[in-house]
């Protein structure tokens, strides 16, 4: 069995385009061997041939009361139980490949330190087209919550001392799922995070000849090297016109097709016509 170790990191929270954002959330690169990931790290998909090697974490830590939104996408009856989620407090960076298999058997809970909290999710919350969310709470109890409203507590005794990564199980049944992104509530208003569920574009064969002249004003940069906020995997060496380098070449043309604005300021990436 792998030997993992809470690794001694401080949050390092992602850029973020207002008070109420909570910074971009994905799915971090490094999955279970089974899993492909799309839609710029959000969607992840496991193989039918296995009912384990799901394993998945946040790209950040997530806060306190901060809701980690899903929505199941695909299950087989070929399996039994569903996904599991919780959180852990080992960084996804500092994790050697290939991860263990399950998020509960062979990630141990009850370590002299313990840095992993997982419990299964009921298969009734877990069925396609599914919509959950799950979080920690200011107590340390881990929560889900289906569309319906029905909070359900999982597990307790979650340290709120230390970062907290999201983690989730593609086990069993549950073989595909969407993340939404995240909330969380506050007395006056609601704070969400900024992602965006675009696939990247590889080419610019769907765009205009306006669209293209636009994109060849967003220069590529030479500076030093930062993940692009969509993907979270290749470097991110397009400037925009606000001055964000935040995004690679095939996101920005992904973005500028069908948005058309800075994910971290909103910002139109277009110039604005003369007149």
């Amino acid at each position: 069995m792998m030997d993992l170790e809470a690794a001694n990191v401080e949050p390092k929270m992602s850029q973020r385009c207002g008070f109420r954002c909570l910074g971009p959330l994905t799915f971090h690169r490094a999955v279970g061997e089974a899993v492909n990931l799309s839609q710029g790290c959000c969607h992840a998909k496991r193989s039918n041939a296995t009912y384990r090697n799901g394993l998945l974490f946040s790209n950040r830590p997530v806060r306190v009361q901060e809701r980690v939104q899903l929505r199941v996408e695909d299950d087989s009856a070929c399996w039994h139980g569903a996904m599991r989620v919780g959180f852990t407090s080992v960084s996804p960076e500092s994790r050697s490949l290939p991860l263990p298999s399950m998020a509960i058997s062979e990630i141990p809970s009850h370590w002299e330190i313990p840095s992993h909290w997982a419990a299964p999710v009921h298969e009734e919350f877990c069925k396609a087209g599914s919509q959950l969310e799950f979080w920690v709470s200011s107590t340390g109890s881990l929560y889900v919550s289906n569309q319906k409203g029905y909070n359900h507590k999982l597990l307790g005794g979650v340290p709120l001392k230390q970062p907290l990564w999201a983690m989730v199980d593609l086990y069993g049944q549950t073989c595909s799922i969407l993340l939404l992104g995240s909330k969380m509530g506050t007395r006056f208003f609601t704070r969400r995070s900024c992602q965006s569920l675009l696939s990247p574009v590889s080419d610019t064969a769907s765009l205009t000849s306006d669209d293209s002249s636009q994109l060849n004003l967003l220069l590529e940069s030479d500076g030093e090297e930062t993940r692009c906020v969509v993907c979270m995997a290749q470097e991110a060496d397009i400037n925009l016109p606000c001055g964000h380098r935040c995004m690679c070449r095939p996101c920005a043309i992904g973005v500028l097709k069908h948005s058309g604005s800075c994910p971290l300021c909103r910002q139109r990436m277009k110039s604005s016509p003369e007149t």
